[in-house]
């Protein structure tokens, strides 16, 4: 799934919550939930609405590990498919493959890996709150030209 494809899931999903934006409302957005089995690539790209080609790219470049049956065929535990949450939440942020992979990286190494892990988040959340106040100066510049042109700036 793309990140804009992403981002709109999650934009709708919030606009249908009243309850405030806090990071337990994100916690909630793709939750899948416990497996009673593994599951098929199908399964997992349907639950979490995510190409089956996505979920394959991402265990090409090392993202994920699936196991596989006897007929070879992908088996997603539960703890492939919060992975595999956890990077579609970290793409709908905006953070870059290569970033991603090098956490991956971090958290395979064990738990000594986090302190760095906690620097990379913080750093990407500095980011994340710059593009926030950069789309939001955007906005400000383009209610301002709307009402230059006559227009009515909205909600």
């Amino acid at each position: 799934m793309a990140t804009t494809d992403l981002m709109n899931r999650a934009l709708a999903a919030v606009a249908d919550s009243e309850a405030p934006l806090t990071v337990e409302l994100v916690h909630e957005l793709i939750e899948p939930g416990e497996l009673s089995e593994p599951l098929g690539i199908a399964e997992v790209s349907e639950l979490l609405d995510i190409s089956p080609h996505t979920l394959r790219y991402y265990e090409r470049c090392g993202l994920i590990e699936v196991a596989r049956d006897g007929l070879d065929h992908r088996r997603y535990d539960d703890a492939a498919v919060r992975r595999i949450v956890f990077l579609t939440r970290r793409r709908l942020s905006g953070m870059p493959m290569r970033d991603l992979q090098h956490y991956v990286e971090l958290v395979d190494g064990g738990e000594h890996t986090v302190p760095e892990r906690l620097d990379m988040l913080a750093r990407h959340r500095d980011n994340v709150r710059r593009r926030i106040r950069e789309l939001q100066l955007s906005l400000v510049a383009t209610e301002y030209k709307i009402e230059t042109y006559g227009g009515a700036t909205g909600p």
